[in-house]
């Protein structure tokens, strides 16, 4: 079963984000136990709703152990320092992603 890890973050003032995006883009390159890596902006800026987060990170890994050697690895560790150095707020989910309606098939 697929196991995502999710983050959703407002990252401090001042911060150049697309660094950020730039070297976790990198890291996921460099890691194969990583089989997928997205992140996105919030567009509808609706406060009430974001509680001031702005910006989501997913990695996808095909098992938990994946998940855990990616947590353990040097150089996860070393990115996640400067990672939250950054943030101002976190929320960090470790999950098996259950898929209810599954993408469609390209036709042949």
């Amino acid at each position: 079963m697929e196991f995502k890890h999710l983050c959703l973050v407002r990252f401090k003032d001042g911060v150049v984000v697309d660094d950020i995006i730039q070297e976790l883009s990198k890291l996921a390159a460099e890691l194969d136990m990583i089989k997928f890596f997205g992140w996105g902006k919030d567009v509808l800026n609706q406060d009430a709703l974001t509680q001031g987060f702005t910006h989501v990170f997913s990695l996808c890994f095909d098992s938990a152990e994946d998940l855990a050697a990616y947590m353990g690895h040097e150089k996860h560790g070393a990115f996640a320092a400067t990672f939250m150095a950054a943030l101002d707020k976190v929320i960090v989910m470790d999950f098996p992603f259950v898929v209810a309606k599954p993408a469609p098939q390209p036709e042949a």
